[in-house]
């Protein structure tokens, strides 16, 4: 794990720790500009191996550029998410640059297409060691750690639907879904809320052509979705204004089918 911080000596604001911050066209990058845009620290972490694997490929310089767009201070943090020390250590970092996390946004996934039939079992556990086991760990590290006053802290995590031709990503963020929504009660005592968003069909560089068209014949706007339709949302959640919004699986898809 390796930590980057800037301007650690400003005043410091609220801090999210936003997870999954890998690519500049992302959903997470795009979260982490619109909190900081409205006066948190953010604390990110990524995790470029994954990339690597991915289609898409690395983005080089990606960290330092989300990094310099954000307002306020921020740390990057490498992470791998599949091992189970690694959420208790990105607290870690995170507190040590910034201070403590009010909020913790989770938009880390692995994510590779395979079905019932040809998903191997070193991909399903990787699955659920990522977007499950990763994400329980992390709510715990947040519960244990959170001091902030009554009715400030959030935990919001991304989920998706998608199933059929995509076994261990779809069932393990139904795991993702349950943990983070028991949190809601769990943490009760600590006046923190907890909300899953399913942000629908985003382009950020994973569709094909055929794909791209058949999500904007099922979305009724007419365009698919982009990182900012979910960080507007996210920030809404996070501010007081969004208190009242707990233990919910919200759809934020422009009503795609």
């Amino acid at each position: 794990m390796t930590v980057d911080a800037q301007d650690p000596s400003l005043t410091s604001r609220p801090v999210a720790l936003v997870t999954g911050v890998g690519r500049t066209i992302g959903i997470g990058a795009g979260i982490a500009r619109r909190l900081a845009a409205a006066g948190w620290d953010i604390a990110f972490s990524y995790w470029h191996p994954y990339d690597e694997r991915m289609s898409w490929g690395p983005e080089a310089g990606a960290t330092e550029a989300i990094s310099a767009t954000l307002d306020g201070r921020s740390a990057a943090i490498e992470a791998d998410l599949a091992d189970a020390a690694t959420p208790a250590a990105v607290f870690d970092a995170a507190e040590d640059r910034l201070g403590p996390v009010t909020a913790l946004v989770m938009c880390h996934a692995e994510s590779v297409d395979s079905g019932l039939l040809d998903t191997t079992v070193e991909s399903f556990d990787r699955h659920f060691a990522v977007n499950a086991r990763a994400s329980w760990l992390l709510i715990r590290e947040y519960g244990r750690r959170f001091q902030g006053p009554h009715g400030t802290g959030r935990i919001i995590a991304l989920t998706s639907d998608h199933t059929v031709g995509n076994l261990p990503y779809g069932a393990s963020k139904g795991a993702l879904d349950r943990i983070t929504l028991a949190a809601a009660h769990e943490l009760a005592h600590l006046g923190v809320t907890a909300n899953v968003i399913n942000p629908g069909p985003i382009d950020t560089g994973w569709m094909t052509d055929e794909v791209r068209a058949a999500c904007l014949r099922q979305t009724p706007l007419g365009r698919l979705g982009t990182p900012q339709d979910t960080a507007d949302l996210v920030e809404f959640l996070c501010s007081p204004r969004g208190q009242w919004i707990n233990g919910q699986l919200l759809m934020s898809n422009g009503g795609s089918a």
